[in-house]
This record gives C-alpha cells, sequence and structure tokens, in this order.
C-alpha cells in the first residue's frame, strides 16, 4: 500500500516529488521526510543557516552549552536526527537511524568531558566512525518566537498574544498570556500535550488568568515569576521548596518536565530544517522521566 502511494503521488507530482512528501506513519515517535532522489545538504550550509536563525552569538547562555555545531561530520547531510540530550544512547539512536546530523537541545559538554575513556570513548568513536554531526542549541532554542520550546508549547495549548516573559542571562526566554482558563482544564491540557499528568501546586486561584511558559528547569525562580505578574506558571521541573513557596506567592505552578516540556524545539527546528534543505528527519525519542 505505501508503495502504491509513493507511485501515484510521484505520478501526480512529477518532479516536484523528489523535493520530500511528509508521511505519517502509526506507530512511530515523529513524521517521518523521505526523498525518492536521496537528497543532500551541505553541512556548512544548514550550520551557517541555524546560527543565523537561532542569533547563537546575539544570545547569552552557559559556557557549557556551547551552542552551534559541537561535532562535525565530513561535510554532507543526508538525515537529521533530533533529540532532546546528546548521549551514548541517542547516539547510538542516531546512528542506527542512518543520520549524519543529530540536533539536540542539551549539548555534550554540560559537564567535563575528559578522560575520553569508557562510554565516553564509545560515544566519540560512533561519532566519527559513523560520520554523525552534533548541533546542539540550549537558550536560543527556548527562546525563539515560532520554533522555539516555549513558543511551541504555547501554541499547542491554545494561548494567543504572547508577551516576553523570565529573562535568564539578560534575555527573555519564555511567554505569557492573557487568559480565563479553569486551573483543571488547564491540567488536562497539559497532559494531553505531554503524555503524562503535570504535578500541581494549586498555590492560586481556581481560575488562572495570567499564564507563564518556560520549559525545562526553571522552577527555582518563583519570586520572579510572581514580581512579572503572573498568577499560573508552567514549567518543566524545579526544587522542592517551590511547593510551600508557590503557596505562599498564591501561584499555580505546573510541573510538566523537564524532557517532556523541551521535545517540542528540536522537533519544529528539524522540521523547519527538513522543508528548507530537503532531507529526511526523524526524532529519537528518549525520555528521562524527569
Amino acid at each position: 500500500m505505501f508503495s502504491l502511494l509513493t507511485c501515484a503521488l510521484y505520478k501526480l507530482l512529477g518532479a516536484k516529488f523528489n523535493r520530500a512528501v511528509k508521511i505519517f506513519r502509526l506507530g512511530l515517535a515523529g513524521p517521518v521526510w523521505f526523498d525518492a532522489a536521496m537528497a543532500k545538504a551541505s553541512l556548512h550550509s544548514i550550520v551557517r543557516y541555524c546560527d543565523r536563525l537561532l542569533r547563537n552569538r546575539q544570545f547569552n547562555d552557559w559556557p557549557e552549552s556551547v551552542n552551534g555545531l559541537q561535532v562535525e561530520n565530513r561535510g554532507h547531510v543526508t538525515r537529521i536526527a533530533a533529540a532532546v540530550d546528546a548521549s551514548l544512547a541517542t547516539v547510538r539512536m542516531a546512528v542506527a537511524a542512518e543520520a549524519d546530523f543529530l540536533l539536540v537541545h542539551h549539548g555534550l559538554f554540560w559537564d567535563a568531558r575528559h578522560p575520553w575513556t569508557g562510554r565516553r570513548y564509545q560515544m566519540l568513536h560512533l561519532l566519527v566512525a559513523r560520520n554523525l554531526a552534533v548541533y546542539s542549541s540550549h537558550l536560543p532554542l527556548d527562546a525563539h518566537p515560532r520554533l522555539g520550546n516555549n513558543a511551541r508549547i504555547c501554541a499547542a495549548l491554545g494561548f494567543k498574544r504572547l508577551e516576553p516573559f523570565y529573562c535568564e542571562k539578560e534575555q527573555p526566554i519564555g511567554f505569557k498570556t492573557s487568559a480565563r482558563m479553569a486551573r483543571d482544564e488547564l491540567a488536562a491540557r497539559l497532559e494531553a500535550l505531554v503524555g503524562a499528568a503535570p504535578v500541581v501546586v494549586p498555590g492560586g486561584a481556581e481560575v488562572c488568568r495570567k499564564i507563564g511558559v518556560v520549559s525545562g528547569g526553571a522552577g527555582d525562580h518563583l519570586r520572579r515569576v510572581a514580581d512579572e505578574g503572573v498568577d499560573t506558571y508552567i514549567t518543566g521541573e524545579g526544587p522542592h521548596y517551590s511547593y510551600a513557596l508557590a503557596e505562599e506567592l498564591g501561584l499555580n505552578v505546573f510541573y510538566a518536565g523537564h524532557y517532556a516540556t523541551e521535545t517540542f524545539g528540536v522537533k519544529a527546528l528539524a522540521e523547519h530544517l527538513a522543508l528548507k534543505f530537503g532531507v529526511p528527519w526523524q526524532f529519537l525519542d528518549h525520555p528521562t522521566g524527569l
């Protein structure tokens, strides 16, 4: 059936078919792109485009994030793999998917990556032997107004008229919006979005009116959040003391998972690159449960 559909689309579209056809299949972690002619893109072109799109040079971040190209390959990209974290596990998954470009939110250098022995040597060997480039984007991908984690979460939850929110390293990375939504309804929407019930701190009113969104581990600055005028805050995770502090501040807090809230940006960016450069992409789901 898949072959019949492929042939029919080729006859219908002719040469345009070689650009790419988006196919959704049950059981896959995300959409898969294929190209009948096995398209190939320049690694340099993709990196240069991503650096401009994400404004890496203008964005402040932790030094360990090393935004941009972290590992080079032989110069061409035929398949993109996207994952939240760069690790031996996701590198192995990318190799199994026959990818030569791994796009991640958390790169290779968050802790000291030396000496290169044991599992770290295995990862280095795989990267070089299997010609796998690694590109990482941390805060720039959180903050991007169209493709970023926070913009995509807001869009998926139906939030509109977004305002900049939550400065990190002297630039806003999140968004806030005015709404009128029952706390239980927001919890249900979040559960449907990330696939698991969020941890809810019911510190505020039952009706949420000003909602802020910051993906990842941004639950340790609730006073800053409250000072920005929100009564409800969505993030990934936070420390134990944040529960009592949220009650003190009169703030509803939703912890929807660090990993789960940071799948959106790499998916959106990988799909965008696939469309622009005509190469297939795949999301590698390696959840941490955190």
